[in-house]
């Protein structure tokens, strides 16, 4: 019998779209490299409108007029932004996130309700920015000199906060979850979950196709909030129970090895260093804008002298961010093979992903912008694992 060889099987995964669906997947993929400085220049140029006008410094000074209210002048100005450059921001957003995924076949959703849904997600977001930004300028206004070091352990709270609170209050509003109906799909991934840990009696199916004709799922939550979620989309792209039992152990891994705990922590730490340059950055930034009437880093009117330090910032930190969400996604891949042993499950899922993620990106593409690894090189990591472990009659659990 002929020796497998994994680099061939691979080639042969990667073959069963044709070369025109490669084509189209690396014009997506790659100008998506180029959408990343546009939407900075685009935050850029938004705050510096609304800096330029003054609005904010109004809204300060009408607050404070008759009394010091620095609590209630945070959230004023915060909301009043937020509100600007959110409808400022719109255009582009449509384009980004309608137009351009649209053009690509990448979702089937009218105009009309991919603005419901920006909407309200815009609504969301400043709930969640007044909360973010009132602690940390409280922070600022009490600890003047090392507030950016408190601030990012508020970033780490809050990114767990926000875990735990999503599948309860934030994903229903945009998507229906049902249980996962009884049948061969729910049998095999309850005693999936039985077997590593993860809540078995919270195994959903949602409308994902929605908003996306993406091929995902995902594990969502934290604590007493996570589920296990699959997306519409796998079964009507024919998802096998192979590819779930791939995929969904790739989800387990990610709820198993506490990588939303990890994240967390990681961004903290990334928030503290944007902090302390913000904090370095902020007096000379507001000068070369002549940012007018602007006390301090403190004064919640220099707001959009911030957000124009953190798109540059973010924008140069892209390849650390990507970095660190790839190293825990190709430990779920691990995970997933490990426990499961599915690596032809896996690699098939993986092939129906291309559409929205090139296969094979030069390696200096892949540290610079991916935030997934290769599909080429996970594949490729598949096909590795099972040379080494021929697939055995029973399933592993």
């Amino acid at each position: 019998m002929a020796q497998f060889d994994p680099a061939a099987a691979t080639q042969a995964y990667l073959a069963t779209l044709p070369p025109e669906a490669h084509a189209k997947a690396t014009a997506y993929t790659q100008g998506g490299h180029w959408v990343l400085l546009w939407a900075a220049l685009v935050s850029i140029l938004v705050a510096w409108l609304v800096l330029k006008s003054g609005v904010l410094v109004k809204v300060r000074d009408a607050v404070t007029a008759r009394k010091s209210r620095p609590w209630l002048a945070v959230a004023a100005v915060v909301v009043v932004d937020a509100v600007i450059e959110g409808l400022l921001i719109l255009p582009w957003s449509a384009y980004e996130d309608w137009w351009r995924q649209k053009s690509y076949g990448l979702t089937d959703q009218a105009f009309g309700g991919w603005l419901g849904e920006t909407l309200t997600m815009l609504v969301i977001s400043l709930v969640m920015t007044v909360a973010l930004a009132s602690g940390v300028y409280a922070v600022m206004r009490r600890a003047p000199r090392t507030w950016w070091a408190w601030s990012g352990g508020l970033v780490a709270v809050a990114f767990m906060v926000i875990m735990v609170l999503s599948p309860v209050f934030i994903e229903p509003l945009f998507n229906t979850y049902t249980p996962a109906p009884a049948g061969p799909v729910r049998d095999t991934v309850v005693t999936m979950a039985n077997a590593n840990g993860v809540p078995s009696d919270k195994i959903y199916v949602y409308n994902g196709s929605k908003q996306s004709n993406r091929y995902t799922a995902n594990v969502s939550g934290l604590f007493g909030t996570a589920r296990v979620a699959m997306s519409d989309t796998m079964f009507k792209q024919g998802a096998d129970l192979a590819e779930v039992k791939g995929v969904v152990g790739h989800e387990m891994g990610h709820y198993v090895h506490m990588h939303s705990i990890w994240l967390a922590s990681a961004f903290g730490g990334l928030a503290l260093v944007l902090f302390f340059l913000v904090d370095r950055l902020f007096a000379p930034v507001a000068r070369l804008l002549r940012a007018k009437d602007v006390g301090g880093i403190s004064d919640p009117a220099g707001l959009p002298v911030i957000w124009i330090i953190m798109a540059v910032l973010g924008l140069l930190a892209t390849p650390v961010t990507s970095s660190l969400i790839r190293i825990a996604e190709t430990d779920a891949d691990r995970f997933s093979l490990e426990r499961f042993n599915e690596p032809d499950g896996l690699a098939k899922a993986l092939v129906k992903t291309i559409e929205y993620r090139a296969a094979t990106p030069s390696k200096l593409e892949e540290v610079l912008f991916y935030d997934h690894p290769s599909v080429g090189g996970r594949v490729r990591m598949a096909m590795d694992w099972k040379a080494a472990h021929p697939p055995k009659s029973e399933p592993i659990y």
